[in-house]
């Protein structure tokens, strides 16, 4: 997706101006949920009920703080998914603290299938989205289902994450200009959103439903949840810029 305007030296300038201590304040930093349940946050507090006595995978499980909370919740096991060696070391780390190391498991792949699989803050990072639907579909047994939470999207004032340094600031400057202005402080040699650390593959909502729509899945149910304090803003011709976060349900097609 081609985005941003301004390019160049302007925006060399502008970004340069603003530096790294102009980041937006601790958005998608995970702030919002010190002291709170994520889980409980983004799907509900119904959600325990929903995973009790379930085979849970935790899909992007990070360093397992969600599978040690789902497992702590009643899950009777939970299979936490990375591809980061030393996240899951961190994860197995954790259960055990937690006293539920002998119902979490965490590898890069499994061949159990499972009732549920639960992804956070996944969609708008994954590099390759339509693989990672087809992957959790052989993941669940048939009368399984996903439970996704993601958000910000990417037309969001913050959608552009590290590079929404003002709301909107990434539909603004352009991509290359953004890049050279993380190159100031980052050292990865990210030159692309997708290469930097965690990935941006720049997800609307839009998107998320075309994909779905074109997966082995359909929407149990769909709901984008409104920018609080854009509410009154908020409308079928808005969302995609006024919408905090998606969340969803989704169980295989029929055959």
């Amino acid at each position: 997706m081609k985005t941003g305007f301004i390019g160049g030296r302007l925006a060399d300038s502008m970004l340069g101006q603003i530096g790294p201590g102009g980041l937006q304040g601790g958005h998608c930093s995970g702030q919002a949920y010190d002291g709170r349940s994520k889980l409980e946050v983004l799907l509900g507090s119904g959600i325990w009920d929903s995973l009790a006595g379930k085979v849970v995978v935790d899909f992007g499980c990070g360093s397992g703080r969600d599978a040690v909370e789902m497992a702590s919740h009643g899950a009777r096991k939970v299979i936490g998914i990375d591809i980061r060696p030393q996240a899951l070391a961190e994860a197995r780390a954790a259960a055990d603290r937690a006293g539920v190391g002998d119902r979490c498991v965490f590898a890069t792949e499994t061949a159990e299938r499972c009732d549920v699989v639960v992804t956070l803050d996944g969609f708008e990072h994954f590099s390759d989205a339509a693989g990672a639907l087809s992957f959790m579909r052989g993941l669940l047994r048939s009368d399984g289902c996903v439970l996704a939470a993601f958000g910000p999207t990417w037309f969001h004032p913050f959608g552009g994450h590290l590079f929404s340094v003002f709301p909107w600031a990434h539909l603004i400057f352009t991509e290359a200009s953004l890049i050279r202005w993380r190159s100031g402080f980052k050292t990865d040699g990210a030159t692309r959103f997708g290469e930097v650390e965690g990935g941006l593959n720049q997800m609307t909502i839009r998107r998320f439903k075309s994909l779905v729509d074109q997966s082995a899945f359909r929407f149990a149910s769909f709901e984008p949840v409104p920018i609080r304090r854009a509410r009154l803003a908020w409308n079928r011709v808005t969302q995609e810029f006024l919408t905090s976060i998606v969340r969803c349900k989704l169980v295989p097609r029929s055959p």
